[in-house]
């Protein structure tokens, strides 16, 4: 789907009775705002068109003209001439230059973990109030009620694993909701954590039997952890128990016996570590360097409804992440995120995650820099390999169309524009190539990579 109809296409009419000129009425354009394949507004080419559209009905009022030469021209004419007599390029600049904010306060709803920080720190820190806005960051009891909360509008947009938005969209475990993740919160920042007495059942093969907790269904949490267990033979549905944990519970319950270990946010898995009721077994790193976690999340109505603040809210949140990348800004960060309205914890753990200097919990200090890392580019290729997994253990059947889902959800252009404001480079592509566990991930051949799994429920 488009926003705008093709000027140089003459078999199309270009008057239409909606604002945006794009559909036969109001109500139809408004259906459009609000369907999953909705754009965001904001990618250039969409802008460009709406430019386009703009000026072709300014020269040529009646369509039966339009119509008469581009048949007589050609399109790819047609749109040569109108550039060399109109300032395209520029007007489709100015076109996109976001207005004042709709809505200056707002609520985003987050979960209190270092894969949160950018969109905590950013209230403290200052980073909301640069691009006008008054946002409440509202610490949140768990996944779902922030799902919740988001799709029935008590948050204007929320910190969410990645996969969410994707769920959300497709109606898994939801009522679907077109959805988007707008901006990668973190990559890296997990560990597989077990219990202190597990010390000496460092190989997996000897975990079967054992009780984990996991943070949501639909988490890189969920799927590394399967990934995990599933490479060293071990059957994620049948050899051990998986069990949803909201991770300010996690250690708690790992103190009571109720589970044997856990994949969580650092801090949580630090912070067994320092009541010295676990320790760190693998960091999620070393299963797949660079691996998303958490996300910046919106839905499709606010993005369409509240452009401009969505668009201050996404500038935000993506200086942030630019800021939180820095490792020389890391302490300073620490010190913003451990007050009890926001993460609730020792700043010397918040500094072990965020520094990667860190107690292993087996008697040794163990450093890694890249330990967690702040990166906001939504790769295509990261959505695909989500859906894979969402694939391999049954959460979806059928045929699935990745590609689409993958453009739909993650909104690449908007975190690429976001990035260039603040004087970032965004990555020329959408896709990549990456290894977990060795094993090199294709984007573009999904449905192979899923059936090359031995253990799998699809």
């Amino acid at each position: 789907m488009t926003l705008f109809r093709n000027p140089f296409d003459a078999s199309k009419k270009l008057r239409s009775g909606c604002s945006c000129g794009a559909h036969a009425s109001e109500e139809e354009h408004r259906l459009a705002a609000t369907a999953v394949d909705a754009p965001s507004g904001s990618d250039e080419a969409v802008m460009r068109g709406v430019v386009e559209s703009a000026v072709m009905r300014a020269i040529f009022p009646n369509d039966a003209s339009r119509r008469a030469f581009l048949n007589a021209v050609g399109s790819t004419t047609a749109s040569a001439v109108l550039s060399s007599v109109f300032p395209i390029a520029t007007a489709t600049e100015v076109f996109a230059q976001t207005g004042p904010v709709e809505k200056k306060n707002l609520k985003v709803g987050f979960i209190p973990i270092t894969c949160a920080t950018p969109i905590i720190m950013a209230a403290p820190m200052g980073f909301y109030a640069k691009q006008g806005l008054d946002v409440e960051v509202v610490k949140t009891a768990g996944w779902a009620v922030v799902r919740d909360k988001t799709i029935n509008k008590e948050y204007d947009a929320a910190h969410m694993l990645s996969p969410m938005p994707i769920a959300i969209s497709m109606g898994l475990g939801s009522t679907p909701t077109p959805f988007a993740t707008v901006a990668i919160e973190n990559i890296n920042g997990q560990a597989i954590c077990l219990a202190t007495k597990h010390k000496d059942k460092r190989d997996p093969k000897d975990w079967k039997g054992f009780k984990f907790a996991s943070p949501f269904d639909y988490s890189m949490h969920n799927y590394l952890l399967r990934y995990y267990l599933a490479e060293h033979g071990l059957d994620p549905d049948k050899d051990v128990q998986i069990r949803n944990v909201p991770p300010p519970e996690m250690v708690a319950n790992l103190r009571a016996d109720n589970i044997d270990g856990f994949l969580a946010p650092d801090n949580i898995v630090q912070r067994a570590v320092y009541d010295g009721v676990g320790f760190v077994h693998t960091l999620s790193k070393e299963l797949w360097d660079g691996h998303p976690c958490c996300a910046f999340a919106a839905s499709k109505e606010f993005i369409t409804q509240a452009p401009n603040s969505y668009a201050a809210l996404l500038r935000a949140i993506v200086e942030a992440t630019a800021f939180a990348s820095k490792a020389e800004n890391r302490k300073q960060i620490a010190e913003a995120i451990a007050p009890a309205n926001y993460v609730n914890a020792p700043v010397t753990v918040l500094e072990q995650v965020l520094t990667g200097t860190y107690a292993d919990g087996l008697g040794g200090v163990k450093k890694d820099p890249n330990r967690i890392s702040f990166d906001p580019f939504p790769w295509e290729s990261f959505a695909v390999w989500m859906l894979t997994q969402m694939k391999r253990w049954g959460q979806i059947k059928g045929d699935v169309d990745y590609q689409k889902i993958a453009r739909d959800v993650f909104l690449t252009s908007d975190a690429a524009k976001a990035m260039k404001d603040a004087g970032l480079t965004p990555p020329t592509a959408t896709s990549k190539t990456f290894a977990v566990m060795g094993k090199t991930f294709d984007p573009a051949k999904p449905d192979e990579y899923v059936a090359s799994f031995a253990i799998k429920r699809s």
